[in-house]
């Protein structure tokens, strides 16, 4: 009975511990159509509009043209990408696709999801979504998993009639990130994010500070996660690990207390 009392009092424990964590993976809803959002897209890596998780941007375009964008992502997050193209009421069929490219502008492939897609003619939309794979902490330096840091988006048209190049479209892009939490987590971090220009900007920082110059040295990316990054260093797995380590104690303390016997000394036959 007591070994009850213990174990049901231990769980209770460890699922209020617990709790906050869970609700803390869940991402914050946010109203489309946010006027902090931007209205503009850019033409290229470099000027591409910076944009954060969350919010929905707009940007005015032509058929045949390199919109670009840019967001942060961290570790533990899977990234979805969602891209709706506007197309004038006269045209001919036509090919949309979302690229994605890491802060070394990788390629990142997409998980699943529609990452291209043909507007028949006449259509008034086409909708593009890729969900990337879940930004680890580290990886090896041969591999291409996706990393904390900047992120790029490409919007493009890949095949359409010479008739319907030029044709102004309306364009809408929105990221939003699931928290995976403790199954993506690996024994390992980067030392900086993958922001492009943060390495110049330490490098400078370092001069400064030997100088005795304190001016800012400007980055090439400058948006980043609500709580910063490595934000995530807590996670449901810190939880799990101490559930299994209570468990693992209560299952020992109750297999001791049932091998032990009574305590009471052995009966002795008669004529010993």
């Amino acid at each position: 009975m007591w070994m009850t009392r213990v174990l049901s009092a231990s769980l209770l424990m460890l699922g209020a511990a617990a709790a906050p964590a869970v609700a803390d993976s869940s991402p914050s809803p946010s109203a489309s159509g946010d006027s902090a959002a931007p209205a503009a897209a850019g033409t290229s890596f470099r000027t591409a509009t910076e944009i954060e998780q969350g919010r929905t941007a707009t940007a005015n375009g032509s058929a045949g043209d390199y919109l670009y964008w840019s967001f942060p992502a961290d570790s533990g997050q899977r990234p979805t990408v969602k891209a709706t193209v506007k197309l004038p009421e006269t045209h001919a069929a036509e090919t949309w696709q979302v690229d994605v490219y890491d802060g070394l502008r990788r390629r990142q492939s997409c998980q699943y999801g529609a990452q291209t897609r043909t507007a028949a003619a006449g259509a008034a939309s086409v909708e593009l979504t890729c969900v990337l794979r879940t930004v680890r902490a580290w990886s090896e330096q041969w591999a291409n998993d996706p990393l904390p840091g900047t992120y790029y988006v490409r919007l493009t048209v890949t095949d359409l009639t010479t008739g319907d190049l030029g044709l102004p479209v309306d364009t809408e892009l929105r990221v939003d990130s699931k928290d995976i939490g403790g199954a993506a987590a690996v024994d390992g971090s980067l030392a900086e994010p993958l922001v492009p220009g943060i390495a110049v900007r330490s490098e400078a920082q370092e001069s400064q500070s030997e100088s005795g110059d304190a001016s800012d040295s400007a980055v090439l990316s400058s948006i980043e996660p609500d709580d910063g990054w490595s934000s995530g260093w807590w996670s449901d797995r810190w939880v799990w690990t101490a559930i299994g380590g209570v468990l693992a104690a209560l299952a020992g303390i109750g297999g001791y207390a049932l091998t032990r016997g009574s305590g009471r000394p052995s009966r002795v036959p008669p004529g010993a």
